[in-house]
């Protein structure tokens, strides 16, 4: 099937392209406006104790949107500040949708520690729309800067979620750009011409647009958040390049080797060959993304929604679009050895080079014992720190410290002794005057971790809440143990726990209770596809073994640098003694789909080595030819892939979200380790190990057809 789509292609490219082009002016007009459409990520599962609670207190006590701003820079007393601060409140309370203005000024607000400041709470009307919202917290912002002589931080949860999609928003359009031209350079040196160099870029930025456009149709069935967004460019980018690579590399192949065949000839039997690892490939990074759809989280759903639009139609790129760019441009993709670009000229003598996987596999092979070892060694040395993970929320630390969103948060949070932050809130179904109700609530104030509470007002009589702070962050690993203790104290009263550290203790319960669901449907998902590949059980295994190591290894590492803080100075964060309760799934999903792409790269070259041997030599021999043979011939594609999707990462690391620098950085170090130390120097080592077991099956061989090849290898077994 793969050679006739292949012939097809050739033979109707005009047809095939201009149905791309369609669908990407499509993509182009109305991808654009999807993050207009995007739906909010849930604080906490749906149906857990702390959204069930939280949604009660809503209808309780409707309250709509804050807008918080610290006034500071000049004594609370200037009388200039005091004329324009009050002026200023005035006109605040006529903005229509303005509902309440709380201030120090005029309502007998909150004044700050040093006298220097003081604290303004605008509340906006509950009934606006989000663009509404917008558009007054908007005109709250103006106005309040205005106060003089004065500082003025604005700031709160609405305008600080804004801040994170505008920023993402921009990260991911910077990003996306630089990695492009970056990536275009590469290429220009890599594959010798720029005109070859920019059909992988084309075919990029075709699957981006076609995956928006996807995605602006999935949003009108299913909610979808913006960071899925940001996944489909940085999956379609990635893995648009990565399979041009491989269906480019396996053409010039098949040019040289048949040089007097049709151009038809030619690309089915590249897309024979390279679209069983494109379609291989898909499907081990489509696997990935559906475990992530199983965690059953909101953020996490949504980014695998985003994937699955871009691995699919980068799939499908690899088989249709790239092999009609290559055939429509043919002539300007230079043969092996021989370069077009004019910065470096070197003849062209068509003789294959041993790239970098190849030396390291011929020293692994060399000495199979020692690199097992220590590459394992260093493997679980990097991934030692994972016995140190804390999960929590990144909430607004996520936003850098510059932003004013922020820095109003971190001044409130310091400058102010008598606000403390809310940890935990507990919602109790009797009223206050209940002796039950006060002895519950003296256990609670009683604990040891506690440091604060407030009771709530203006709510019906016959329930009860009161809010409890710890000192410190309010969703550290402390504050997810008050919630717990909280939760198992003995009482016949109806009890309900949220809040920031009861959201996280929630969302930790729900992802443990679906992570087994999910990674056992990725393991076996993935060891039934590459055991359909190679035909063996040996292979599958190892590489699942290997993947799993290489994920350890990098939220070790992830570890080291966010939590610990590790090179925080030079990748531009303030690490606040946690990781973001998502983020270690995500990217040990994302990161063992992705170290499968490269596996899948080397096993169907090396099986294919494996199944052209001479019957004749010695199986383990024939082994080690093969090993070394498919990682010479493949590995300068795997090599220059995981760069390309290295910068695409990198692209994104360098952005101003924590969030985002997380998952860049963590696959970036997932994407280097996985070429390096383990496709590079395990994965052979192990290979030669096993030898002629890596091809144990339960299949009946169907090439071994003669008796003199079975008896001469019962021979030599």
């Amino acid at each position: 099937m793969l050679e006739a789509i292949g012939r097809q292609v050739a033979r109707r490219r005009g047809i095939v392209l201009a149905a791309w082009g369609v669908l990407v002016l499509g993509g182009v007009v109305l991808g654009g406006g999807i993050f207009d459409h995007t739906t909010p990520v849930q604080d906490s599962p749906t149906g857990s104790e702390s959204f069930v609670a939280q949604q009660r207190l809503d209808r309780l006590d409707p309250e709509g949107e804050i807008v918080t701003a610290v006034i500071t820079g000049a004594d609370f007393y200037t009388p200039e500040l005091v004329d324009s601060a009050t002026g200023v409140m005035q006109q605040l309370r006529e903005i229509p949708g303005v509902v309440e203005v709380g201030d120090a000024y005029t309502s007998g607000g909150l004044i700050g520690d040093s006298s220097t400041s003081s604290l303004v709470s605008v509340e906006l009307d509950q009934q606006l729309g989000e663009e509404q919202t917008i558009a007054v917290a908007a005109e709250v912002s103006a106005l309040l800067e205005t106060i003089e002589p004065a500082d003025v931080l604005v700031g709160g949860k609405f305008l600080a979620e804004q801040e994170f999609v505008d920023r993402a928003v921009v990260d991911s359009a910077v990003g996306e750009g630089v990695a492009i031209v970056v990536l275009f350079v590469l290429l220009a040196v890599v594959l010798g011409g720029v005109r070859v160099a920019a059909l992988p870029i084309v075919a990029a930025i075709a699957v981006i647009a076609v995956a928006l456009l996807a995605l602006s149709a999935l949003i009108l069935v299913i909610p979808v958040n913006e960071f899925a967004v940001n996944i489909v460019t940085i999956f379609s980018l990635g893995l648009a390049v990565d399979y041009s690579l491989l269906v480019i590399a396996r053409y010039r192949e098949e040019r040289q080797r048949t040089p007097d065949a049709s151009l038809e000839n030619v690309m089915a039997r590249t897309v024979a060959s390279s679209g069983r690892a494109v379609l291989v490939s898909g499907l081990a990074v489509f696997i990935a993304l559906v475990g992530l759809m199983l965690l059953g989280n909101s953020l996490l759903s949504g980014m695998a929604v985003g994937g699955v639009a871009a691995v699919l139609l980068a799939t499908l790129a690899g088989l249709t679009l790239v092999p009609a760019l290559i055939a429509v441009f043919s002539k300007r993709i230079p043969v092996q050895g021989k370069r077009l670009w004019p910065l470096r000229s070197t003849p062209g003598d068509g003789v294959a080079r041993r790239g970098m996987l190849a030396r390291l596999a011929g020293f692994a092979q060399r000495r199979p014992v020692l690199v097992t070892v220590a590459a394992t060694a260093g493997l679980l040395l990097l991934a030692a720190p994972l016995t140190t993970l804390t999960l929590g929320s990144s909430d607004i630390r996520s936003l850098p410290v510059d932003s004013e969103e922020r820095q109003t948060q971190d001044f409130v949070t310091t400058g102010f002794s008598d606000v403390s932050e809310t940890a935990a809130t507990v919602l109790i179904d009797a009223p206050v005057t209940d002796f039950r109700v006060v002895d519950l609530l003296d256990r609670i104030a009683a604990h040891e971790l506690v440091y604060d509470a407030d009771s709530v007002l203006d709510l019906p009589p016959e329930v009860t809440v009161v809010d409890f702070a710890i000192d410190g962050d309010v969703t550290s690993a402390d504050a997810q143990q008050l919630v717990r203790d909280i939760r198992a104290l003995e009482t016949d009263l109806a009890v309900q726990v949220t809040g920031p550290a009861a959201e996280v203790v929630d969302t930790r319960s729900h992802l443990g209770e679906r992570l087994p669901l999910a990674v056992g449907v990725v393991l076996l998902a993935t060891f039934m596809l590459l055991m359909f590949l190679t035909r063996s059980v040996v292979i599958p295994l190892k590489a699942v073994l290997l993947n799993t190591l290489t994920v350890a290894a990098t939220l070790g590492s992830v570890v080291a640098i966010f939590q610990w803080g590790w090179g925080s100075t030079l990748l531009g964060f303030e690490p606040w003694g946690a990781v973001d309760v998502t983020t270690p799934l995500m990217i040990g999903l994302l990161a063992f789909g992705l170290s499968m792409d490269y596996e899948v790269f080397l096993l169907a070259r090396i099986h294919e080595e494996w199944d052209g041997r001479d019957r004749l030599i010695n199986p383990r021999l024939a082994n080690d030819r093969a090993v070394l043979r498919g990682i010479t011939a493949t590995g300068p594609v795997v090599t220059t892939a995981a760069i390309a999707i290295a910068i695409v990462f990198l692209g994104f690391a360098s952005g101003s979200l924590l969030a985002m620098k997380e998952v860049g950085v963590g696959m970036t170090i997932a994407i280097l380790l996985d070429v390096t130390v383990v496709r590079g120097l395990l994965l052979p080592a192990l290979m030669t190990l096993l030898g002629r077991w890596n091809w144990f099956g339960p299949w009946r061989r169907s090439d071994a057809t003669t008796a003199s090849e079975r008896e001469l290898e019962a021979v030599l077994r």
